[in-house]
């Protein structure tokens, strides 16, 4: 963790990775400015109770704005004198972005472009940007390594993502900014969006109605616990990148979709009413990381196993409402 306290922007920081991002940095006696553009891919009120607690909080500060607004962003954040910006706020899924590749585009491929500019003209120290696993696509090499040479994305969300990590490698050449991207895992736990699959799938289960369960339950993906995936970036932040550096954050261990469903089944009591559907477009048949890189240089080691890391997230769904109601914005 950083030595002295900094001012970090954090945007998509009421979301689910960036939330527990800005818990662990104002825990750390860190600045924040949070972005967030509090959309409704799902109820926004959800994304308000996650940065609740910091409401009062003097060094969090919160700005509800959208990255595709280039002329609200850059002065905003030039004002504010970040030492650091740490790229979250992004559309995510890759069905949705089937059905509007559009938005896709404007906001993590220009959203980012509006970030990076606004980074070089603030003169910030770091910039870390949150990519995903996705942009390996059908990379047939597994596990995937940032050496691959070739990406081969299969949706519009993962070539977004590719998109935002080549103007991040443009950018921190041309100006000599240090930029870490950092490909994330199938990342899961508390605050998880409801429409990923695990929270989707415990939902359901709980609720006694149907598991949708796209092609014969064999793709299997690679599991990576929140408070791992902010150890690790924690750590990237602190990494001397000269002057770009890609590293994969996951949990180097797949689990098969059969096994996730009975994984669930047991920690949360329940039994599962699995519905066998064709496989959808997009969707890849696993994913995979190899994280050596990221153990020697960043000193990443996930310690969460799948089972236990379920166990943590049942505990929390089982202790929150299923929706919670909108809190509206509040002035910081």
């Amino acid at each position: 963790m950083l030595d002295t306290p900094r001012r970090i922007v954090v945007t998509g920081g009421a979301g689910f990775i960036g939330s527990h991002l800005v818990d662990r940095l104002l825990a750390g006696g860190h600045q924040v400015l949070c972005v967030d553009d509090f959309n409704d891919f799902y109820n926004p009120g959800v994304k308000w109770a996650n940065i609740d607690p910091h409401r009062d909080n003097p060094r969090f500060l919160l700005a509800p704005a959208d990255i595709r607004d280039r002329e609200t962003i850059r002065p905003f954040i030039i004002s504010y004198h970040p030492d650091i910006i740490v790229h979250l706020a992004a559309r995510a899924g890759v069905r949705p972005s089937l059905t509007d590749p559009f938005l896709y585009h404007e906001v993590n491929t220009t959203g980012t472009l509006h970030l990076l500019d606004a980074a070089v003209a603030a003169r910030v120290k770091k910039f870390v940007f949150g990519s995903s696993s996705s942009v390996y696509g059908i990379n047939e090499k597994v596990p995937f390594s940032e050496e691959d040479p070739l990406l081969t994305p299969i949706s519009p969300y993962a070539a977004t993502k590719l998109a935002g990590e080549a103007l991040c490698h443009s950018f921190a050449h041309l100006h000599r900014m240090p930029t870490v991207t950092l490909r994330f895992f199938t990342v899961y736990g508390p605050r998880q969006r409801p429409d990923l699959a695990i929270h989707k799938f415990a939902r359901l289960i709980l609720g006694g109605r149907p598991v949708p369960v796209f092609g014969d339950g064999t793709t299997r993906r690679d599991y990576t616990y929140i408070d791992d995936i902010i150890a690790g970036t924690l750590a990237a932040i602190d990494y001397e990148s000269d002057p770009y550096e890609v590293f994969n954050l996951g949990n180097s261990r797949t689990v098969e979709l059969r096994e996730l469903i009975r994984l669930l089944e047991e920690v949360l009591g329940e039994n599962a009413l699995v519905d066998l559907q064709p496989l959808q477009p997009g969707d890849v048949p696993r994913t995979w990381a190899d994280i050596k890189k990221a153990e020697r240089l960043l000193g990443f080691r996930p310690a969460t196993p799948i089972r236990e890391g379920l166990a943590k997230f049942a505990e929390w769904l089982q202790n929150t409402t299923p929706e919670t109601p909108p809190l509206g914005p509040r002035s910081v």
